[in-house]
């Protein structure tokens, strides 16, 4: 019995690891993609994939704005929660 809540509570950690990496993509494509393209290639705005900025960093300015930046990124993205924000950084750092 043991082991068959202990292998759930794996599954549960990992689809939710799952999740919310779907969830960072998903907020990616709907938020950031008009200007870092689809693939974080660069549009209107800087290109992300390869980034050498850290998933910690790239969530901080997301949650309160990255100084000396030009808006959208001067200022805090509306909307986003701390873990979305995280999320968003992780799909960012995956791009390759």
């Amino acid at each position: 019995m043991k082991h068959f809540i202990s292998s759930l509570a794996v599954l549960a950690l990992m689809s939710g690891m799952a999740f919310a990496a779907e969830d960072g993509a998903a907020i990616f494509k709907a938020k950031c993609a008009m200007c870092h393209g689809a693939g974080g290639e660069g549009k209107s705005g800087p290109a992300l994939k390869g980034t050498t900025m850290s998933a910690d960093q790239i969530a901080d300015a997301l949650l309160k704005g990255a100084p000396g930046k030009k808006a959208p990124h001067g200022k805090p993205m509306a909307g986003l929660t701390a873990d979305q924000a995280s999320a968003v950084a992780a799909y960012v750092k995956s791009l390759k």
